[in-house]
């Protein structure tokens, strides 16, 4: 059994617990007692809010890191707040809460920085480099994160829709073929049906037949008008109402099928005015096959209506092919010399209707001159087009999509990242440079100048994070310091120079001396005496 997802916070306070414990242990940053256990006592609230509310988790993580630096920059709390950036961008949070969040922690870093009032400019560099790499980094890479995963489910949810899809897909299949078997047998076995009745009505008109023999042909051709009745009717069960079933491959030509119906006594005659009798395309592809299927279920359940309903009445079928490529099938009958059978359900005309638009052709049947005309045109060529928005391409382009996103948000807190750390570098090379006294400067100043006089030979700036603490002496009391670099190299340690002018009316130079970079305390008191001559 899993444990409760609650159980991981404990585990994190202590995993977060542990740099601020070693970074006082290590003398890395010195904070009070009461501060410390503070920030451990907030960080224990984040740990339990960061499930429910993400956003009010990774503002308690960075209050602590606020206040120990203005920049944000420390290491007992710079854990934490990319932590909690992180579980920011996991859970989920809306992207205007996450960056209101991120506002809201350079705003309250900017107001200290600017009450502080030491070296604002350094000091809000570094705050949002902090930011930037401490906690809007980390959060893109929990965005990521949360959206690769609900990708991934998506599309084994996806997997499963298509695997139930296709068994519908499969189950639909066997009822089209429940369905084509019904149209075969309305087409087939209705076709023979009503060449039997038509032979049967031939034999009751037959010269010197006896009355018995006669009365046997009626009853003979009633019984297969009914057997074509009932047969209407079960096909009319089978068929499937939505879509058309599709069409079987006749065992036979339209010559062949034309010359059988002649055969039975339906008078009937074909005509083609192109002079390829069989009408073949160059191509055998399935779509042309199709074509000519269709074309003989119309001419077939033509014959069968018009041996039917009109029986005695002249047929004349016209098979043509124009050089678009499109088959036109039109067969007439005249007016009927006996009496018609019963009218019929209408599913095959129906049938064939839906079969000729499927392939976009068009399917005309209704009464002509004296009788009826059934005509249909069937492009030949067509093929299906394939849907480009299937689900596979969609779940794709959702995917890249997300990508180019988190690719996008990389990108742009990549350039801002570089902007500040070249701007910070700038800025840091700009204030060390201008704050250099020249050690010949230096040893050329007086004691008991007056400041206007001494103003001129000094830099433009002064050190605004001087290292009291390595001062060999106090500064003297009722003096004003200013703080100067004896060398202009940049990220290494190096000398400072103190100069304290007196704050009365005079402002005169009271004291000059030497601040020694770390470890070189004996070698800056012989450089002292040296300067001070």
């Amino acid at each position: 059994m899993r444990p409760p997802a609650h159980s991981t916070g404990p585990w994190l306070w202590a995993a977060l617990a542990v740099p601020v414990a070693a970074a006082e242990r290590l003398g890395l940053e010195r904070t009070p007692l009461w501060a410390q256990l503070t920030g451990l006592a907030v960080l224990a609230a984040a740990t339990t809010l960061h499930r429910t509310w993400p956003a009010t988790a990774f503002l308690l993580a960075a209050a602590p890191g606020i206040a120990a630096s203005p920049s944000l920059f420390t290491l007992s709390y710079g854990c934490a707040l990319a932590v909690f950036a992180f579980l920011l961008g996991l859970r989920g949070t809306a992207t205007g809460v996450a960056l209101l969040s991120f506002v809201a922690v350079a705003a309250a870093g900017t107001a200290k920085i600017a009450v502080r009032q030491v070296d604002p400019a350094a000091e809000w560099l570094v705050l949002m480099g902090t930011l930037l790499f401490g906690a809007v980094f980390p959060w893109l890479i929990g965005r990521y994160w949360r959206q690769s995963r609900e990708l991934t489910a998506a599309g084994w949810a996806r997997a499963e829709q298509l695997e139930r899809e296709h068994r519908i897909i499969a189950d639909r299949a066997r009822l089209r073929e429940r369905a084509r078997i019904a149209q075969d047998m309305h087409d087939s076995l209705g076709h023979e049906l009503s060449l039997i009745a038509l032979r049967a009505g031939a034999l009751q008109v037959a010269p010197g037949m006896a009355e018995a023999h006669r009365t046997a042909a009626a009853e003979l051709r009633a019984a297969a008008s009914d057997a074509t009745d009932r047969l209407h009717g079960i096909v009319g069960l089978l068929r499937e109402d939505d879509e058309p079933a599709p069409l079987a491959p006749p065992g036979e030509s339209i010559a062949a099928l034309i010359e059988r119906a002649a055969d039975s006594g339906l008078p009937v005659s074909l005509r083609r005015p192109d002079t390829d009798a069989t009408v073949t395309s160059a191509t055998t592809g399935t779509t042309d096959a199709t074509t000519t299927r269709t074309a003989h279920r119309v001419i077939q359940e033509a014959l069968t209506n018009a041996a039917k309903h009109a029986p005695g009445a002249l047929v004349t079928v016209e098979h043509a092919q124009n050089e678009s490529g499109t088959t036109t099938v039109k067969v007439t009958n005249g007016r009927p010399r006996h009496r018609p059978g019963p009218a019929g359900s209408g599913t095959g005309l129906i049938g064939l209707r839906a079969g000729v638009t499927a392939l976009g052709g068009s399917f005309e049947a209704g009464p002509h001159e004296e009788g009826y005309r059934v005509s249909a045109s069937i492009p030949t060529g067509r093929t299906p087009t394939p849907d480009a928005a299937t689900p596979g391409a969609l779940f794709t382009s959702a995917r890249r999509l997300a990508h180019r996103r988190v690719g996008v948000a990389f990108g742009a807190a990549a350039a801002a990242g570089a902007v500040l750390i070249g701007g910070a570098f700038a800025w840091y090379a700009y204030t060390k440079t201008h704050a250099v006294l020249p050690p010949a400067a230096y040893t050329a100043l007086k004691l008991g100048t007056p400041l206007e006089e001494t103003v001129p030979r000094l830099p433009d700036r002064t050190i605004s994070d001087p290292p009291v603490d390595r001062a060999p002496t106090p500064p003297p009391p009722g003096t004003d310091c200013r703080y100067y670099r004896a060398s202009g190299e940049l990220f290494v340690s190096v000398d400072h120079f103190r100069l304290c002018f007196d704050k009365g009316a005079s402002h005169e130079l009271l004291e000059k001396s030497v601040i020694p970079r770390p470890g070189t305390t004996d070698q800056v008191q012989e450089q002292r005496r040296e300067w001070a001559r």
